[in-house]
């Protein structure tokens, strides 16, 4: 098993080729991802366990979720014992390319940046079809300024649950802790929404999500108000903004990056939003501007690349304080 300073060795080397090299087409097209993995056995469990009374429902997500946790834990366990028979440094290489999987630095502002050329390059149906990939309030409601909004959002939002949260694991427990954190979340996409097919099923995973999400929502929120003060973005009002409205969103979690985000540009997020056709109703993430543009998606991509470099340098200087601490 890894172990500290090991996972901050894991996590540095991970984050380094997702960044370079995200995950290859090929790749997925040859074998799938872990996600889909994961979301096939989400979606087994649910069709056989999703049934009869409200308590019943409840009762299987619960179930769910255990028999989810145990066999991810026990495959990346069992995958973390293999790889140290390999010796220490091919062991490090094998599970880093492993924990490479579980991150989405690269495909996040890669579907991010494309909502920004669709619309400058085929308006607003163009920028709807994109947005549409990354969001799921209805995309045929969202005029220019909305489907903006709608992409700094999910950039802030997934930042913190696609990037700094299996960061936050990996660091911790290595890849069982970073599979772990994974197929929580990917439960949660998939069965914790509010709707009458999952309101009990879905409890557990959407309860354990915001769970597993509290500490890497807040580190998130800093790192976009660092990021800020970086890049010559409002940082000061990116940590007013989360101060005075993180707290106020419907997600116990979301709110910290969003409102982060929409403080360091000026801008308001969130809000009331259209969800299958009902109104959603939120608090706004910051006090600024709602016209949102194009070229405010450009500026929350560049606050989000600089806050990911200072994630990396956080983690190799966390790494070097215990190597030193060792010696």
């Amino acid at each position: 098993m890894v172990h500290p300073p090991d996972t901050l060795a894991l996590l540095a080397i991970a984050l380094g080729i997702e960044a370079a090299l995200g995950y290859p087409d090929a790749l997925y097209r040859a074998i799938g991802h872990p996600v889909t993995w994961i979301g096939r056995l989400i979606a087994a469990l649910e069709r056989r366990l999703n049934r009869g009374s409200d308590r019943r429902r409840r009762l299987g997500g619960v179930l769910t979720l255990i028999l989810l946790l145990a066999v991810v834990g026990g495959v990346a366990g069992l995958l973390s014992e293999a790889a140290s028979f390999v010796g220490p440094l091919p062991a490090l290489l094998i599970l880093a390319l492993l924990c490479a999987s579980l991150p989405a630095q690269r495909s996040l502002s890669q579907h991010v940046a494309a909502v920004e050329a669709a619309l400058r390059t085929g308006g607003i149906e163009a920028g709807r079809r994109a947005v549409s990939m990354i969001v799921g309030r209805d995309p045929d409601r969202l005029d220019e300024a909305a489907i903006c909004r709608a992409a700094i959002e999910s950039l802030s939002e997934n930042f913190s649950d696609g990037i700094v949260a299996p960061a936050f694991w990996i660091g911790a427990f290595g890849l069982p802790g970073g599979a772990l954190y994974k197929a929580a979340n990917t439960a949660d996409s998939m069965i914790g929404h509010r709707t009458p097919r999952y309101a009990a099923f879905g409890w557990a995973a959407a309860r354990f999500d915001d769970l597993v999400n509290l500490p890497a929502s807040r580190l998130a929120g800093l790192l976009i108000a660092g990021a800020a003060f970086l890049h010559g973005a409002d940082g000061r009002g990116a940590l007013r903004a989360m101060a005075r409205d993180a707290r106020r969103h419907r997600s116990p979690n979301a709110g910290w990056p969003e409102s982060a985000m929409a403080g360091a540009l000026g801008l308001k997020l969130a809000g009331p939003r259209i969800y299958d056709g009902a109104l959603v109703p939120d608090a706004h993430m910051g006090d600024g501007r709602a016209e949102a543009t194009p070229g405010d998606i450009g500026r929350a991509l560049a606050l989000y690349h600089t806050a990911c470099l200072i994630q990396g340098g956080l983690v190799v200087g966390l790494l070097a304080l215990v190597l030193a601490a060792r010696l």
